[in-house]
């Protein structure tokens, strides 16, 4: 568990090193997974002796459960945004569009979110079948809801939205084949790919 890093109350310093740890073990994780990874790695990584890490975590795993529940809640926001009174497609391509978003400025995450995923989600099962289960039942309730009202076309919410995941996670979890793939071309990757990926999920909803 946590130690200094779960106090109610931190100092400056605290708060710094507790980062400055997060930071590197997000790092060393997103690199070589859980298992791959050790405690003397991370503290390298973060420029602390073992012993100044262990002050404020009990150990990798304490760092690693720490991280997923933090990364839990921003993978949820961009869904949370999906607002029931929007234009239907607008909105669907908007979330499109920040979940590619998040590929580009947050890699390491989802790739740290994809390991645990193929781990079995060992550390956050209890919040994928609570929280994220609540809030994609809600939000494919809405989705259904556009469906019926012959706003978009008849899709099944729920794969329509694992289909945004596959789609824009792609382009953090499998960065080195698209840059390997595009060469020269990888420059644009992710303003071309929110150009593909909008009008392919606007020509699939058009009623």
């Amino acid at each position: 568990m946590a130690r200094a890093a779960a106090a109610k109350t931190q100092t400056r310093i605290q708060k710094e090193k507790t980062e400055q740890i997060l930071s590197a073990a997000l790092e060393v994780f997103s690199t070589y997974g859980f298992r791959g990874s050790t405690i003397d790695q991370i503290a390298t990584e973060a420029r602390l002796s073992k012993p100044n890490l262990l002050y404020y975590f009990d150990g990798k795993g304490a760092i690693h459960a720490h991280l997923l529940e933090r990364l839990l809640d921003t993978w949820l926001d961009p869904l949370k945004t999906l607002n029931d009174d929007g234009e239907p497609i607008a909105e669907i391509t908007s979330y499109v569009t920040r979940k590619l978003e998040m590929a580009r400025d947050y890699p390491r995450e989802s790739r740290l979110f994809a390991n645990e995923m193929l781990q079995g989600a060992p550390l956050i099962s209890d919040q994928i079948t609570g929280p994220l289960k609540d809030l994609v039942d809600e939000k494919a309730q809405v989705i259904q809801g556009w469906c019926d009202a012959g706003r978009i076309a008849t899709v099944d919410p729920y794969h329509l939205i694992f289909s945004i995941w596959a789609t824009t996670q792609h382009y953090a979890d499998f960065d080195v084949q698209i840059s390997g793939v595009l060469g020269g071309r990888d420059k644009d990757r992710f303003k071309d790919a929110a150009l593909h990926l909008t009008t392919m999920f606007t020509k699939l909803l058009l009623p």
